[in-house]
C-alpha cells in the first residue's frame, strides 16, 4: 500500500477515533523517559553525554521494534496507519483549541484561561481576552506544525520507523529542553535533535501557511520576524502563520514566574476567537493539502 493511502487512512482514523483514551503510547513512553531521566539526571547532575546516553536508550530501541513490525508480511501495513495515527494529534488540538474560542464568545473569560492552560506552559491566571486569544493561536499554529505536520512529513519520508524516531524525540525535547538548572545539560541532546528532525517540516509548514492565507504578508513575516524568535523551527512556522492570517501575536508573557519579552509576530488585527478558529481552520487545509500532494505524488511515480 502506498504511502499516500496510509497517510489517509491514518488521518481518517484520527478523525474518527481521536487520541486513544484508556492507553496512548506516548504516555506510557513518558513515564518511561522519567525514569530514565532520575537514572542519568539525578539532581540535576547530568551533563550533555548522560542526555545523550538517555537518548539513546529512550529512543533507539523503540525506532528498530517500528522497523521490525513494520517489515512484518501481512500485518506491516496495519503497523504504519496505527503508529502514524498514534503520532497525529490533530483532533486533540481541535478539541482544545474550539472550546478556547468558545469561552471567549461567552465573555467566559475564567473558563478561556483555564482552557487556554491546557495547550500552553505560560501562567494563564491573569490573561485578558487578547492575550488568551493570542496564546491560543499561537499554539495552534505551532502544534499544528509539531504533532502533525512533522509526523506526516517523517512518515512520507521514512515510514513507521521514521514517525517513532520524530514523535519520541518531540516529546523528550517538550520533557528535557529546557535551559534551567536542571535540564540545561542534560537536555541539551534532546533539544537539538529536535531541532534538526523539525528543519525541513517547519519550513514546509511556514510554507504551507502562507500559500493558503495572506502570501505576501506571511512571506514577509516570515523573512523578518522568523528569526528573532528563540526557536530556530518555530519562528518561521508562527511568524508565516500570523501572517497568513492577518493577526498580531507573540509579545510578552510569563513563564514559570518570569516575565519574558517576545518579539512580535505577524501583522494586522489583535488575536481574538475568529483567529483561534482561523488558525485551526488553517491547519486543517493544510493537512489536507499534503494529503493531495502526497496522492498525486504517488500516482505520478507509480
Amino acid at each position: 500500500m502506498s504511502v499516500a493511502l496510509l497517510s489517509v487512512a491514518a488521518v481518517a482514523l484520527d478523525a474518527l477515533l481521536g487520541e486513544p483514551k484508556r492507553w496512548h503510547p506516548l504516555v506510557a513512553f513518558g513515564r518511561f523517559a522519567d525514569r530514565i531521566e532520575q537514572r542519568f539526571n539525578s539532581g540535576g547532575r547530568g551533563w550533555r553525554s548522560h542526555g545523550v546516553t538517555a537518548w539513546v536508550m529512550a529512543v533507539v530501541p523503540l525506532t528498530l521494534l517500528a522497523t521490525a513490525f513494520s517489515w512484518a508480511p501481512y500485518v506491516g501495513w496495519i503497523v504504519e496507519i496505527l503508529v502514524l495515527y498514534c503520532a497525529l494529534g490533530m483532533r486533540s488540538l481541535g478539541e482544545h483549541v474550539e472550546p478556547v474560542a468558545k469561552a471567549l464568545r461567552s465573555d467566559d473569560l475564567i473558563e478561556a484561561r483555564k482552557r487556554v492552560g491546557y495547550l500552553v506552559s505560560r501562567q494563564t491566571s491573569e490573561l485578558d481576552e487578547t492575550e488568551v486569544a493570542r496564546a491560543a493561536t499561537e499554539s495552534v499554529l505551532e502544534n499544528g506544525s509539531d504533532a502533525v505536520f512533522a509526523a506526516l512529513f517523517w512518515f512520507a519520508v521514512a515510514g513507521a520507523p521514521g514517525v517513532v524516531l520524530y514523535r519520541l524525540s518531540n516529546t523528550l525535547d517538550a520533557m528535557w529542553g529546557y535551559r534551567n538548572d536542571r535540564f540545561e545539560r542534560f537536555g541539551w541532546a534532546a533539544a537539538k535533535i529536535d531541532d534538526v528532525l523539525n528543519y525541513i517540516p517547519a519550513r514546509l509548514v511556514a510554507l504551507t501557511y502562507a500559500l493558503l492565507g495572506k502570501t505576501r504578508l506571511a512571506l514577509k513575516c516570515w523573512r523578518t520576524q522568523g528569526p528573532t524568535w528563540d526557536s530556530p523551527n518555530a519562528g518561521p512556522v508562527m511568524a508565516a502563520g500570523a501572517g497568513a492570517l492577518g493577526v498580531e501575536l507573540g509579545g510578552a508573557a510569563i513563564y514559570h514566574g518570569e516575565l519574558h519579552q517576545r518579539p512580535q509576530l505577524g501583522e494586522g488585527v489583535p488575536a481574538d476567537a475568529d483567529s483561534i478558529d482561523r488558525g485551526w481552520q488553517l491547519v486543517q487545509r493544510g493537512v489536507w493539502l499534503w494529503l493531495l500532494i502526497l496522492c498525486v505524488g504517488a500516482e505520478f511515480y507509480a
